[in-house]
């Protein structure tokens, strides 16, 4: 099964209050299996670790050994993101509402036609009135 991975699902991998037994097992499903991710999202993870490192919620050493599973694991990181930001995305961020971060993902997830796992309540909220599969992560 492929899907867009978004940061809310890899970083329930990472914090075990925001895990599911859901969340645990997409990422078993990616010792077998690849997923897809736009361009911005090894970014977004690292200012989300940081910034928990910062707010003391995880060491620098833990985020070390976080981002060697990551490393470990099948994700594609696509590269039109970029490409697609100053329109399609931007203009899927405007008629949805959501933030040109979230609608990078919601894009990937259209034009693959592939399911997105996410946990972000207003992305997943975008998905379903844009007909995009979601994948069960609660």
């Amino acid at each position: 099964m492929s899907f867009v991975l978004d940061a809310s699902v890899t970083l329930a991998w990472c914090f075990s209050d925001e895990s599911t037994p859901a969340t645990i097992a997409l990422l078993e499903t990616l010792e077998t299996e690849s997923v897809h991710v736009p361009q911005l999202w090894s970014l977004e993870i690292g200012n989300i670790l940081i910034a928990a490192e910062r707010r003391q919620r995880i060491s620098y050493a833990n985020i070390t050994e976080f981002l060697a599973l990551l490393e470990n694991l099948m994700i594609k990181v696509d590269e039109e993101t970029s490409l697609r930001g100053f329109h399609d995305i931007l203009l899927l961020a405007h008629s949805t509402k959501l933030t040109t971060y979230d609608a990078a993902y919601l894009e990937l997830a259209m034009r693959l036609g592939i399911p997105l796992a996410t946990k972000d309540m207003q992305l997943q909220k975008a998905a379903k009135l844009l007909g995009v599969k979601l994948i069960k992560v609660c």
